[in-house]
């Protein structure tokens, strides 16, 4: 039997990327996502491999979270892997400088969106005692970095949560581990500097940084290991970067 697997933030990235390898390797696959026109589009590609349904909200939302995912039909029901994929920055702004609005929507995604979320699945895990969570950080949940401030704080409240769910769920013998990657070419740096894609390009401007495929290939690495096996923590950098804010440039 095919196990199901659902994805937020699926319209792009990793989310999207993620979809594409569990839906070629047997997974039926719920597509979350705020952008409905690329959920149709993804959803139309995937059901060529696998079954497929989709959901469109905002995690933000918590009202919504709770009225899609409480409206999947039975086929969907039951959740075998939950990938907290959803996120963003906005801004890198010295705190003194910060913007309430990136604060909030930085907080609101990352932190309360992931916890919606998971609050709505699992029940649904606990009652068929097994499931696995998969926390989708950053190196920002690791190390703190010039102007990250907030951005850094959401993450390392997403490890934290991730610790926190491995040792409350541990009982109901659900694994949970998080991937927390370095540097990511995805839309994730146009989002930060809010469509200026020529400082967004500049990111990325002399390394080969990690693609999406990257970490949705160790995802499907996790998520099919013999279930006694538990990947609890992982960090991903391409070859180029060591740290947070040491990079080797070839300019």
């Amino acid at each position: 039997m095919s196990k199901i697997a659902l994805v937020t933030g699926a319209t792009s990235g990793i989310g999207k990327a993620t979809a594409q390898i569990l839906a070629k390797n047997n997974y039926k696959i719920i597509l979350c996502g705020r952008r409905e026109d690329r959920l149709t589009a993804l959803a139309k590609e995937l059901s060529e491999f696998t079954e497929i349904h989709t959901l469109s909200f905002d995690v933000r939302d918590k009202k919504a979270v709770f009225e899609n995912i409480n409206s999947l039909p039975e086929a969907f029901s039951k959740i075998d892997v939950l990938i907290n994929n959803a996120g963003n920055a906005h801004g890198l702004d010295a705190i003194q400088n910060g913007d309430l609005d990136d604060w909030d929507a930085m907080i609101d995604i990352n932190v309360k969106g992931l916890l919606y979320v998971s609050k709505a699945i699992i029940p649904r895990m606990i009652e068929q005692k097994s499931g696995h969570i998969i926390n989708i950080g950053s190196i920002a949940g690791k190390e703190v970095y010039p102007n990250g401030n907030v951005y850094c704080a959401s993450k390392h409240a997403v490890d934290a949560l991730n610790q926190a769910m491995r040792m409350d769920l541990n009982p109901y013998g659900i694994r949970v581990g998080a991937i927390h990657p370095g540097m990511v070419e995805t839309e994730f740096s146009e989002v930060r500097f809010k469509g200026d894609n020529d400082r967004a390009a500049n990111v990325y401007k002399g390394i080969e940084a990690l693609q999406p495929e990257d970490i949705a290939d160790i995802i499907h690495f996790v998520v099919s290991r013999p279930y006694h096996v538990n990947i609890a923590d992982l960090i991903v950098f391409p070859t180029a970067q060591a740290s947070a804010t040491i990079l080797k440039r070839n300019i």
